[in-house]
């Protein structure tokens, strides 16, 4: 039974041996299939980072000529834009000019206007009083010719019915 064990602890170490020897080599085959294959890669991986990198260096290159003219461009309308607020500020300072002139000579002639028209109602006033005392006057002889009038109709009355009671005083004594 010693040798039945022994020979089968053998064949077994033997058995063993050749599945670790069989792993061994398909660890290698697969170790050296992942090299060849990360080797493939990291060239691949190589080629496109040095496309990459010159693809960057061109749009960089680009970007900067781009960014360039855009300088260029905005100087330019930086330029163009200080000219027209130079021009604008001119123009307005020459508009705040002609109304200053402008309002003066308005306010001289509206000043006028008004010291004539000061004047006119001043001597308006003084005749519209004048025509309110005439107008009183008027009436106040008016009421006196009125008030005579009225007397003189009724000392007529008065007279013309002493008149008639005598006329009939007169009819009446036979």
């Amino acid at each position: 039974m010693a040798k039945a064990e022994l020979r089968d602890l053998k064949r077994t170490v033997l058995a063993l041996r050749e599945a670790m020897e069989q792993t061994s080599h398909d660890a290698r085959s697969q170790v050296l299939h992942a090299t060849q294959g990360a080797a493939t890669e990291i060239s691949q991986l190589k080629t496109t980072i040095s496309s990459l990198r010159d693809a960057l260096e061109l749009a960089s290159h680009e970007r900067e000529k781009s960014l360039q003219h855009e300088r260029a461009l905005a100087h330019q309308e930086s330029l163009q834009l200080k000219a027209t607020a130079t021009a604008l500020r001119d123009e307005l300072e020459r508009t705040k000019e002609e109304n200053e002139s402008v309002t003066q000579r308005a306010v001289a002639t509206s000043l006028a206007e008004i010291g004539q028209l000061k004047a006119t109602v001043a001597s308006l006033r003084e005749a519209l009083e004048l025509a309110a005392f005439d107008k009183e006057n008027l009436l106040q002889k008016e009421r006196l010719l009125c008030a005579e009038e009225s007397e003189q109709l009724r000392q007529t009355i008065y007279q013309l019915r002493e008149a008639l009671e005598g006329s009939r005083h007169q009819d009446t004594t036979p």
